[in-house]
């Protein structure tokens, strides 16, 4: 578990490789209820123009969240998660995620990640995550 003093500026998260299988691309978005066919139905995805079926933001979302929850620990509080999608992210892929801290702020012990998450086409996500840590270990 990450405390706030334990954190600097610089310091790099370590990578996350995430496999880009077709279940969890279809399972994540009708867990999070995005029913939209391009999710799920490989058919209608290419007649929409896509090469296949493709991951939906709110599942980006939420491995963001985890890359970061998983590095700061249990006790580490998500303010806020900015981020913007780039190129898809296929099934077949691996997506992988880097962050590094770009800022503290001592008054609300908060802290600011860059993260950016690249697959076989380039960028798939980038974005900045705040999180606030405990002050100390208990």
């Amino acid at each position: 578990m990450k405390t706030y003093p334990d954190v600097t500026v610089g310091e790099t998260l370590p990578e996350l490789s995430i496999p880009l299988t077709r279940t969890l691309i279809v399972a994540t978005a009708i867990a999070s209820r995005d029913y939209q066919d391009v999710h799920h139905d490989p058919e209608l995805a290419v007649r929409r123009g896509s090469k296949d079926v493709f991951m939906n933001i709110l599942t980006t979302g939420g491995l963001v969240d985890r890359y970061v929850t998983g590095w700061a620990g249990p006790a580490a509080r998500v303010k806020a998660i900015r981020i913007r999608l780039g190129v898809p992210n296929y099934p077949g892929d691996t997506m992988v995620l880097t962050g590094e801290v770009t800022a503290k702020h001592d008054g609300d012990r908060r802290v600011e990640i860059a993260v950016r998450g690249t697959n076989a086409l380039g960028p798939h996500v980038t974005g900045t995550v705040e999180i606030t840590l405990p002050g100390e270990e208990s």
